[in-house]
């Protein structure tokens, strides 16, 4: 009697919310459009649009801007509004190497902020389920992050980013660093060859995945590039099975990395390359006490072309001018590679199994993606994966332990998003993975698990957008109190405001 009074509720509260997020869009179309942009629509006194179809998604000129080290493409002097500070005069620079290299930073200081506040509505858990932990079916506004935005040039050749995450999840959360590193431009002219197709950056940055999970404009990451490992029968399970299974990745190939990276774009066209080491400590991969617990660096290396089909032959090799709504976008095919080597490293000093000694387990990601844009209109773009972990399984009554069946998934998403207008974009996204030991763990009831994730993306103004996405979940399996083995789908809706400034 209480779930049939409840589901009603649920329904009518979900419609009222709906209606509220169009009646605050209604307000907000008509508002008066705000003065406060980005760093770097303050530097160059241009519109969010300028580099964004849908922020944080960057077209082509932004992809330019980018490459180039957060500069114009061409003439990036002559837009400049807010001149830079030059730290030494013409004169140190011909006295180098007997002088400090002169160089500049940002006349003012380049900081913008993003914040996104959501409202959720979860479908509703089975009793046996929620005593796993409680989802309440509406919750309004989380998460809600803060983050902070530092970005620019210091000089012709070295740029820097970095991005902070100071609240998140809720009030007083933690926030997260994301990426934070300086990037030199062109090292290729040190060679003498060709332009940008030697470049370099270090610290902590996202690894140049074909599409960014750090600054995707969906509401949600790709499922399969936070795909970890776990083996079947492992010996982390409690209690522990014997034999077991050693294989305990939780590296995901979304998170962060510390390291260095080189690659490049000759002459700014449309193949790029790069190649990252990398410690590997994305998402607690490779920590124990929050230090690094093991000796060996991964590697990473991406590949891609962009096939313009541009009928015209100058505008096939150019970036596309701008129109009346704003720059335009080729038309174009982009095909591209990726492969990640890792070495998972666990029982430093025999701390689990006093007989043996470290266990080293080779892992890969590769995968292959492929894009289809046409113009500033419409976009289809996807991703396959496969992943393999190395494997061994411990005897602890027999003190042996022997190479066991690796642990291996595959997955991707296909994508596509349509511009109705430049502020209206309806999205669509499915999602797979199909992993044997996630299905064996419990962790979903199916071999393959999928998610359908249709929404939208309103852009009220160049920096304030209204979002909203609607999750169909893969079925969790669980057991009633009769011991039953069912599974129900925690689908979920969210919708709420992002904005930049």
């Amino acid at each position: 009697m209480f779930m049939d009074t409840c589901r009603p509720l649920s329904a009518r509260f979900l419609v009222s919310l709906v209606s509220f997020a169009a009646v605050v869009t209604v307000l907000l179309l008509v508002v008066p459009q705000g003065n406060a942009i980005p760093a770097f629509s303050r530097k160059y006194g241009t519109s969010c649009t300028t580099c964004h179809s849908n922020y944080p998604e960057l077209n082509d000129f932004g992809l330019a801007f980018k490459k180039r080290g957060f500069k114009f493409p061409k003439d990036d002097e002559t837009f400049v509004k807010q001149e830079p500070v030059l730290l030494g005069s013409k004169a140190q620079k011909e006295a180098f190497p007997e002088a400090v290299y002169p160089g500049e930073i940002p006349g003012t200081i380049p900081i913008a902020f993003r914040y996104e506040g959501n409202m959720n509505w979860n479908a509703s858990q089975p009793k046996a389920v929620q005593t796993n932990g409680y989802v309440p079916t509406t919750d309004l506004f989380v998460p809600n992050t803060f983050t902070i935005i530092s970005a620019g040039s210091f000089g012709q050749n070295i740029s820097f980013w970095i991005d902070d995450d100071i609240s998140a999840g809720g009030s007083g959360a933690n926030g997260g660093l994301g990426d934070a590193y300086l990037k030199y431009n062109d090292l290729s002219r040190v060679f003498h060859l060709p332009a940008d197709s030697l470049n370099v950056r270090f610290g902590q940055f996202e690894l140049d995945l074909p599409f960014t999970q750090a600054r995707t404009p969906y509401l949600s990451g790709y499922d399969v590039f936070g795909e970890t490992s776990l083996a079947q029968n492992s010996c982390g399970l409690t209690p522990q099975p014997v034999p077991c299974q050693t294989a305990s990745n939780s590296f995901s190939l979304g998170s962060p990395q510390r390291g260095i990276e080189i690659g490049g774009y000759p002459n700014d066209g449309l193949f790029t390359w790069s190649a990252a080491v990398v410690d590997g400590t994305g998402s607690a991969y490779g920590l124990q006490n929050g230090l690094l617990a093991r000796n060996t660096k991964d590697i990473y290396l991406r590949t891609s072309y962009q096939f313009n089909l541009e009928r015209d032959p100058d505008s096939r090799h150019a970036i596309q001018a701008a129109g009346a709504t704003g720059p335009h976008d080729h038309t174009s095919i982009r095909v591209g590679a990726f492969y990640y080597r890792g070495w998972n490293q666990q029982n430093f000093g025999g701390s689990e199994f006093p007989f043996t000694g470290t266990i080293t387990e080779p892992f890969y990601r590769a995968g292959g993606d492929l894009r289809f844009k046409y113009r500033s209109r419409f976009e289809i773009y996807g991703v396959g994966l496969v992943g393999h972990d190395n494997n061994h399984e411990v005897d602890t009554n027999l003190a042996t332990i022997a190479s066991a069946h690796p642990v291996t998934f595959t997955g991707g998403f296909v994508a596509a998003n349509f511009w109705i207008f430049p502020w209206l974009i309806p999205t669509l996204r499915y999602d797979f993975v199909n992993s044997p030991s996630d299905y064996f763990n419990g962790v979903s009831a199916a071999r393959t698990r999928n998610d359908f994730r249709p929404g939208y993306q309103i852009l009220l103004r160049a920096n304030i957008k209204i979002v909203g996405e609607y999750t169909r979940h893969w079925g969790v399996p669980y057991t009633d109190a009769a011991d039953n083995l069912l599974n129900y789908r925690p689908n979920s809706f969210v919708t709420g405001i992002d904005y930049v400034f």
